[in-house]
């Protein structure tokens, strides 16, 4: 090899080196692949907000009791909605709802949100998640545009939310780090301190930036296009650090809640549960953000507690594949309807909640539903949703073809619309819902 052979090859490996040291800075900041629209924090004041609560237990519910017989504006509530009666006119139940081809069992569990196609196909990328579609067209309104909470979440596999590249966005399990960078403001040197840690991130960028750019016009058609999402990344993530900084000098609101102790038994599933969706209320109702969203990882949860004096005779996984087995679906019965009792104390709350326009929970749309139609079979059809709030004209079972789905996307497709997002595709969806109105 002569001299200008190594030359050009060392200068070709450290192009492509330099190249990629550049990417791994921008992936290993989460927020610069959240491309949201910057908008003032006073964006939104005049007018009344609407909110967005999304929750998912990734083993799902006893098809049989939680799906109704009879459908439309009288149908007979099912032995699980029976435990909401209560608020029968403010949720919607709905059945023959799927992702198309979102097929593999629990491999599904990260696609709830996003509707991506084949997840155990060869070279699987997921899609951008409902949560981080509206956050990015809504912009920055609060002091969180989104937060991703979790319950005895596998951090590094699992989440509800996704970036635009198919990232995975870690979840947020502790109630008490949560509540702390929610509602406790800290000293001045505290703030100073984080604003400090701001700037120097930009100066990261600065730097990245710098060391990156004199090598664009050396890489090939599809590098340079990366190179050139990779700086609008960039632009976009300064922008974001500025309005973070102005969230920092912010007075962050005061609520009269105490401090939570975080449950690190894994096995007070719904102890867990239950304070976690106390915060999620917190956070709706103190404006910190107004999308979240709540992944109960059940396929992590080892045998656990179904009532105070009871647990449950294996973890939830191999519980869900009772196999018919009465002792099996005698628990899981008891644990669905921990979760049914857990979602009527969420609407009492968001109920007593006075908000901009009346109740809070008429202004917040909760989600509750899973990927798994039947955890026993696997089958990720036919999936358990219910819909709450949200200024919806509720009150009804909403009963589409159980043989041939309609796309679950129609629903975020109207979730959307009606959160004032100016959308009508998402996901794999075919338009807006049928039957469900405002």
């Amino acid at each position: 090899m002569t001299k200008n052979q190594q030359f050009k090859t060392s200068t070709s490996v450290l192009t492509r080196r330099h190249f990629l040291r550049g990417a791994g800075v921008t992936l290993a900041l989460p927020v610069l692949e959240c491309r949201a629209q910057i908008k003032p924090i006073s964006a939104g004041k005049d007018s009344a907000p609407q909110r967005m609560l999304l929750i998912s237990n990734n083993l799902g519910v006893l098809p049989g009791p939680f799906f109704p017989k009879t459908s439309g504006a009288d149908y007979q509530l099912s032995p699980y909605l029976k435990e909401l009666k209560t608020y029968a006119n403010d949720f919607t139940v709905f059945s023959g709802l799927s992702h198309p081809a979102c097929e593999g069992g629990h491999s599904t569990e990260n696609c709830f949100l996003t509707g991506a196609r084949h997840p155990t196909s060869s070279g699987f990328r997921n899609t951008i998640s409902l949560d981080q579609y509206a956050a990015e067209h809504l912009g920055r309104q609060t002091r969180f545009a989104t937060l991703n909470l979790g319950v005895n979440i596998d951090k590094a596999n699992r989440s509800l939310s996704w970036t635009r590249d198919g990232v995975l966005l870690p979840a947020e399990d502790s109630p008490a780090h949560l509540f702390r960078k929610m509602f406790i403001q800290g000293s001045d040197a505290k703030v100073k301190q984080r604003l400090q840690a701001l700037k120097r991130r930009e100066s990261i960028l600065d730097a990245v930036s710098d060391s990156t750019q004199q090598y664009s016009r050396a890489l090939g058609q599809n590098d340079r296009r990366r190179l050139d999402q990779y700086f609008t990344s960039i632009r976009e993530l300064e922008q974001r650090l500025v309005t973070s900084g102005e969230w920092e000098q912010n007075p962050k609101p005061k609520v009269d809640q105490q401090l939570p102790q975080d449950i690190v038994d894994r096995g007070l599933l719904f102890d867990k549960f239950e304070q976690m969706l106390m915060m999620a209320a917190l956070a709706l109702q103190s404006d910190s953000t107004r999308i979240v969203t709540l992944m109960v990882d059940a396929f992590a949860t080892p045998v656990f507690q179904l009532q105070e004096d009871e647990k449950s005779s294996t973890g939830y996984h191999p519980l869900s594949h009772h196999g018919m087995r009465p002792d099996h679906l005698a628990q899981l019965e008891k644990a669905d309807r921990r979760q049914m009792s857990l979602l009527l104390q969420l609407f009492e709350r968001l109920t007593e909640v006075q908000a901009e326009s009346g109740r809070l929970l008429d202004s917040t749309m909760v989600l509750y539903g899973s990927n798994m139609g039947d955890a026993n079979t696997h089958d990720n059809t036919n999936l358990p949703v219910l819909l709450a709030g949200g200024g919806f004209r509720h009150g009804q079972h909403l009963a589409f073809n159980r043989e041939q789905n309609s796309p679950l996307c129609n629903l975020y497709v109207s979730m959307l619309q009606q959160l004032g997002v100016e959308s009508d595709q998402f996901g794999s969806s075919s338009g807006t819902l049928t039957g469900l109105k405002s």
